[in-house]
């Protein structure tokens, strides 16, 4: 039987307490990240300014595109990992995850390099320009660690939980953002250190995080050990296959971390084109907010792919479908909760970011309830690709990613404005969920007919 450290066991356990026991810390470790995110945003915008705020906002596609990486590896590996499980082939398992953070590692490596030697080119693609060149490029340098160490520290929480240690993974998120958090204060503040305090404090909070998922990964793991591979060609043909069969399956975990990226880059050209600097700053404070919430549906997503993926490779249809039906329920309620704050309490948001006298205060404010408003598609969204990402069905995944985040988004920052003015802009995101649900039920609507149409010719043949 899969033995693990919490004694979760993928294939038994009720679906409801399974599901919770992998939830409530998962969400309760991203709920620290998110404290992590808000600490930085507000420190940054009160000690600093709407400019410091700017400069963060203009470098996040980075780090989205960096933790994408992080997610694909992590959960390409998890889910295959989890099916040797489910058939009792450990040794497969374990080489699978050693391939995975041997990969991520060198994918690190490279990143680091070309971000540090060519500078100017990457904030160029970013749209980084006149008087905000100078901060985004201090806080640039200073940041570029984190996201190198946030690959590494991504992929282990996926293969902790999966290795049955969700509270593990829950501290590797808890104890960074705690420590980024007090070094924020402290090198904002008392040691006025300004852009690089704040990503400094940063990169000391991820190094912590990818200790911790070092320590376990040599220390702790029960089942999932880290497995010697050979020094050969063989193996390292191997290991290239193994590698981007992984990185196929874990895809849509890449395309949904670029297309927050595409979000982010593409609203801060529109506002930039439309509103100016202080559109920028006012935006700002929602791309600080869209992770958090993203964060929690992916919570969602990510509690229940190792239990999907452990049922579907044992073949147990009904535990699949009931892990389906409840993670639906639980990002319904998540996106009508979201949406009703950001309705309701978008001035008191606005504040813990900026003060109430400078422009940007009074775009956010207006802009904010609007761009709430699509959270709920957001959710479904988010559900239903975690849940054919963990049923190897990466191509359908793929493309409603890539239409919630890039096609249906940039064709929407191109032409909301100039059909409903300013308030296009920031109901681009939200138009983009809502046509990504309507294309996904449609696609749900024809595939349960082919279903059933296969189901009635098998029927009449026996």
């Amino acid at each position: 039987m899969y033995d693990n450290r919490d004694s979760i066991d993928f294939g038994k356990t009720a679906i409801g307490p399974l599901f919770a026991g992998i939830f409530f810390p998962t969400l309760l470790g991203m709920v620290f990240n998110m404290a992590f995110l808000l600490t930085d945003g507000v420190l940054v915008g009160h000690g600093i300014g709407g400019g410091g705020l700017a400069a963060i906002n203009l470098i996040a596609p980075i780090m989205m595109l960096i933790n994408g990486m992080g997610m694909m590896l992590g959960m390409g590996a998890s889910v295959v990992a989890a099916i040797h499980l489910s058939k009792g082939n450990v040794k497969a398992a374990r080489i699978n995850v050693t391939q995975a953070f041997e990969a991520g590692i060198a994918i690190s490596l490279l990143i680091g390099a070309v971000g540090y030697l060519f500078p100017g080119a990457v904030l160029g693609l970013l749209g980084v320009e006149g008087s905000l060149y100078a901060p985004t490029l201090e806080y640039y340098l200073w940041f570029l660690p984190t996201c190198l160490l946030l690959m590494v520290q991504t992929l282990g929480l996926f293969v902790i939980r999966l290795d049955g240690s969700p509270k593990y993974a829950m501290y590797a998120n808890i104890i960074p953002a705690i420590v980024n958090g007090v070094l924020d204060y402290v090198f904002i503040y008392p040691c006025h250190w300004g852009l690089m305090g704040a990503a400094l404090a940063t990169d000391i909070g991820g190094l912590i995080g990818t200790l911790m998922v070092l320590y376990y990964m040599a220390f702790r793991t029960k089942t999932l050990h880290l497995y010697r591979l050979k020094a050969t060609m063989t193996s390292l043909r191997l290991g290239l296959r193994n590698v981007g069969y992984m990185v196929r399956v874990g895809a849509p975990g890449l395309v949904g971390e670029v297309a927050v990226a595409v979000m982010m880059a593409a609203g801060n050209r529109a506002f930039m084109h439309h509103v100016g600097d202080e559109g920028v700053a006012a935006y700002s404070i929602a791309c600080y907010l869209f992770p958090l919430v993203y964060m929690v549906c992916n919570a969602v997503a990510q509690s229940a792919q190792p239990i999907v993926s452990f049922n579907h490779g044992a073949g147990n249809r009904s535990r699949v479908k009931k892990t389906l039906g409840l993670s639906l329920t639980v990002s319904g309620v998540i996106g009508v909760v979201v949406t009703l704050l950001f309705l309701f309490l978008s001035p008191w948001v606005v504040l813990g970011f900026l003060n109430a006298d400078v422009p940007a205060y009074g775009i956010a404010t207006g802009g904010l309830p609007y761009y709430g408003s699509g959270f709920l598609f957001m959710a479904l969204n988010i559900c239903v690709v975690g849940y054919l990402q963990s049923l190897e069905r990466t191509g359908a995944a793929i493309v409603f990613t890539l239409l919630r985040g890039i096609v249906f988004l940039v064709a929407a920052f191109a032409l909301l404005p100039g059909l409903v003015g300013n308030v296009g802009l920031w109901l681009s995101v939200p138009c983009a969920e809502a046509l990504t649900t309507l294309v996904i039920f449609i696609y749900i609507a024809v595939m349960g007919k082919r279903v059933s149409k296969e189901r009635k010719i098998l029927e009449k043949e026996q």
